[in-house]
Order: structure tokens, then sequence, then C-alpha cells
């Protein structure tokens, strides 16, 4: 019996690597990670609500966008960008600067044995963010790799064309809320 569950053990582990390859060569660039950790937001849900205890959702939004877009109703904010008083005609909007705390602020919630999933708006922050945190020797920061909002809807047919409707935590039918628990946020200045 033990045999039978261990192989079981092993034949999963490997169909998840398989996978997690699979997701890896789809994703552009910008959404890759040095450690090859993915889940998407449906996936980082059921990991969640499977085990709360040991799973973290991490949420590394601005707190702007955390309050005002809503955010997972678990989900720790601690910002990896945060925004300056600029504005950025290229982008069309605010310019964003790196929150120099990011490390030791998330050092202050989780430890590094944590499995931590990091969510954004796309999934191209949370990415750069696992890199920084498995640098600074978190060893299980995945990186949500359709974020928070989802991509954008790139059929010009569509009356959502141009929106970010087509996945995501916000789009894929799992809670979230516009609720704020202060205790969650953790801004710069703290």
């Amino acid at each position: 019996m033990k045999k039978l569950l261990l192989s079981v053990v092993v034949m999963a582990v490997a169909a998840a690597n398989s996978l997690a390859a699979q997701e890896e060569e789809k994703l552009p660039p910008s959404k890759q990670t040095k450690a090859g950790l993915y889940v998407t937001a449906k996936q980082a849900y059921e990991q969640w609500k499977a085990d709360p205890k040991e799973i973290k959702i991490l949420d590394i939004r601005t707190p702007e966008e955390y309050i005002f877009v809503g955010h997972p109703e678990m989900a720790v904010n601690i910002p990896f960008l945060v925004i300056e008083s600029s504005w950025s005609e290229d982008k069309r909007g605010p310019v964003l600067g790196p929150n120099k705390k990011f490390v030791e602020q998330v050092k202050e919630v989780y430890k590094p044995t944590d499995t931590i999933l990091i969510t954004c708006r796309s999934g191209g922050r949370s990415a750069r963010a696992a890199d920084i945190l498995a640098e600074a020797g978190f060893k299980k920061a995945y990186t949500v790799t359709d974020g928070f909002e989802g991509d954008k809807q790139r059929d010009a047919t569509a009356k959502d064309y141009g929106k970010r409707t087509v996945n995501g935590w916000k789009n894929s039918d799992i809670p979230w809320t516009y609720s704020v628990n202060p205790e969650l946020i953790h801004t710069p200045g703290e």
C-alpha cells in the first residue's frame, strides 16, 4: 500500500512539473520567473481553500489598486511598487517606483519556508517580486500568472475588447472583495 501511495505521489509531482513547464512555455517573458513556480488565480484560490493555514496570498499591487479595484479577501497587501508624484505621458498614468522596504516588509509577515502565492494586476509585477523574494531566501514564492484583473481581451470583435476580462482572480468566479481589513495592508511608510 505504501509503495502504491508513493507511486501516486511521484506521478502527481511529475504531472505537476510537466504542467508547469507547459504553462511556462505559454507565458510571455515578462511573466516568467527564474524558479519557474506558477499558479493561475483559480489554482491559487483552490490551494488556499484546501490549506488556508499553510498557503499565503500576497497582493503586491499599490494600496490604491488593492482598495479601489478589489482584492482576494485573505490577501495581505505589501506593495512591490508605489505611486510617485509624477505622471508618465508614455504610459498615460502615474510613475511607479520601487518600494524600498518590500523584502523587509515581506520578512516581517512571512517566513522563508512559507508557500506564498503572489498576485498583482496581471502577472508581470508578481513575476519580478517572486524573483526578488527567491533571491532573499524564499523558496516557495509562486507568481499568479493571470493576477487579480487578468489579461486583456484580444478579440477585436468582443464588446470588452482591450479590457482585462479574460482571466485573473476577478474574472474566475472566485471570492474577492472591496472591504478592507487594515491589518492586511502594509504601506512603505510604516
